[in-house]
């Protein structure tokens, strides 16, 4: 899989600039190129020269006919799926979906109030702001149904953990990680499709809902292939396709077949509630699920997280968790 990836990427993105260049590098190598130079101004340079180009245009033909026909897996298949262009009637039926429109995030302890405490909060009622809990809650989390064998490479993994995961080398935790963060998200509904913009490293996850089927093939990503259907006043959501650097739990790996369903839905007006199951045949023993409740701030909007601005945490290959303590540069002066 990842060697079809290279090929394609080879005649698209890395081609984009002097692509002849690049390509005659591949067709008959840098270590070839002098020899033709100085047969081109040798006596009789220009028939050698005429035959060296000649050799070079079929080399071309020849390698973009082998990228040609490399195979295609089903996830590079999967965008022939065609969408028709929506219609009135498609904007129409939105309007009738439950209203998963804009910003949410978990809800802190106790109070059920925000990470935000408004301005002035803290002086009008100081003992409400000051016993608030200012870390979200999370459910109790139940031990994960590992096989014994799954298990047991935990405990070796677990032996010989980093001391501190990827996270802090601004890498994004993945699914199902990644819908657990402490930190907004917005909903978009659109015919055909549900976006989650999640703030938390500015991730972006597409749950389409235009009738396609999951790919048998789909390429590993972070956050998966996602599909999804209406249940009623329910979203029903399917993934797939993830991404070794992604775990179950941290410190708990998955499979390449484990699959995860989230189940979206209003609990009232201005709550959401997400049940997610995992399952992986080969990790786990039984599907593990799990709920977590958003609540609503339509006021609000998604900052911007750039995670590698300033970023002081970092782990090496190693597994050495590693804190950049040298200072900042002062600021540039005013131009002004």
């Amino acid at each position: 899989m990842l060697l079809r990836r290279k090929v394609r990427l080879l005649f698209t993105t890395t081609c984009r600039k002097d692509c002849a260049r690049r390509v005659r590098g591949v067709a008959y190598g840098s270590a070839q190129r002098p020899r033709i130079e100085v047969a081109a101004n040798a006596k009789g340079g220009s028939q050698l020269f005429h035959r060296a180009k000649t050799f070079t245009r079929r080399s071309i033909i020849a390698a973009l006919a082998s990228a040609l026909f490399v195979p295609i897996s089903a996830a590079q298949d999967w965008p022939a799926f065609k969408r028709p262009a929506p219609t009135a009637g498609d904007w129409a039926a939105i309007a009738k979906l439950p209203d998963f429109t804009g910003v949410w995030e978990a809800p802190l302890g106790g109070g059920g109030t925000s990470l935000v405490i408004p301005p002035g909060a803290a002086k009008q009622n100081p003992q409400k702001t000051a016993s608030t809990s200012r870390f979200p809650t999370f459910p109790m989390r139940q031990s994960l149904p590992l096989t014994p064998e799954w298990a047991a490479k935990v405990e070796v993994l677990k032996a010989h953990a980093a001391q501190d995961t990827s996270a802090a080398n601004c890498l994004p935790p993945g699914m199902p990680g990644i819908m657990g963060q402490p930190y907004p998200y917005e909903f978009l509904l659109t015919p055909g499709q549900v976006t989650i913009v999640g703030e938390a490293y500015m991730i972006v996850r597409h749950i389409y809902t235009d009738g396609r089927t999951l790919p048998t093939d789909p390429d590993p990503t972070f956050f998966g292939t996602s599909i999804g259907h209406w249940e009623g006043q329910t979203l029903v959501a399917e993934s797939v396709g993830f991404s070794p650097q992604t775990t179950i739990e941290p410190n708990v790996p998955h499979s390449g077949k484990m699959k995860i369903i989230e189940r979206f839905q209003l609990t009232d007006p201005d709550t959401m509630s997400i049940e997610t199951t995992v399952t992986d045949p080969v990790a786990l023993t039984q599907p593990y699920t799990t709920t977590r409740i958003l609540k609503r701030h339509r006021e609000w909007t998604i900052d911007e997280y750039i995670c590698e601005e300033n970023n002081r945490n970092s782990v090496t290959s190693s597994g050495k968790a590693e804190v950049d303590t040298t200072p900042p540069p002062p600021p540039e002066p005013d131009s002004k």
